[in-house]
């Protein structure tokens, strides 16, 4: 698994987690939401750690009241990016609100690979980033009942560019509204996606590891 910071003290407490647990890996990254300036230098620092596979949590978000200007946050996403190329990491890119935006920084950032982390739109827009060479994550949001356009992605989605993922402590299936989420919980998406696209769980799962380790080499 993957701990995922979102600025520099989460990234920090990321990178002890993978250093106590072997099977965990870190992400350094600083939240589009987050009021303040990322210290890209202590980022820099940590992204070169070889426990540390990638650049994220970032993006951009344009609905979450208190966050920074669009003019502040698209910025500060040129910067992470360049340093997630400099770097040869991936990104986990988190977006509300903001496809359109996110579409044309990744495609400024020639050699930059990722992941649409928590994907939550149509099948356009899964077509618009897989084009950009990017991969589709989903966590419990596609077990909503209502989510059949969601839904209609993960069964489309090529089976080389899809990834699962819990987004804990959120992100929870529509089984456990209410309970605070947990990596043991990715079951519960797995089993709606392996349904939908008509394969088992080890199918899933063997194809899921590839995935995971294709994207993020540092796992290897």
């Amino acid at each position: 698994m993957i701990a995922m910071g979102v600025d520099v003290e989460t990234s920090r407490n990321a990178f002890a987690l993978a250093h106590r647990f072997p099977p965990v890996w870190a992400g350094v990254g600083h939240h589009p939401t987050d009021p303040f300036t990322p210290d890209m230098d202590a980022l820099r620092t940590l992204a070169l750690q070889e426990r540390v596979v990638a650049v994220g949590e970032v993006g951009l978000d344009f609905e979450e009241a208190g966050s920074p200007p669009r003019e502040v946050q698209i910025p500060r996403l040129h910067e992470l990016f360049d340093l997630a190329v400099e770097l040869e990491l991936p990104v986990s890119i988190h977006n509300r609100s903001a496809a359109t935006e996110l579409v044309a920084a990744i495609a400024g950032h020639p050699g930059l690979q990722g992941v649409m982390h928590y994907f939550a739109l149509d099948w356009n827009w899964a077509e618009r980033f897989l084009e950009l060479g990017f991969y589709i994550s989903f966590a419990g949001l596609v077990t909503r009942p209502s989510r059949h356009e969601l839904r209609e992605v993960a069964k489309r989605c090529p089976a080389h560019r899809l990834l699962l993922e819990t987004d804990s402590p959120y992100g929870n299936a529509q089984k456990r509204m209410g309970v605070q989420n947990r990596p043991a919980y990715l079951i519960d998406t797995a089993e709606l996606v392996a349904e939908q696209r008509g394969v088992s769980l080890d199918e899933l799962g063997a194809q899921e590891t590839a995935n995971a380790l294709a994207l993020f080499r540092r796992m290897r």
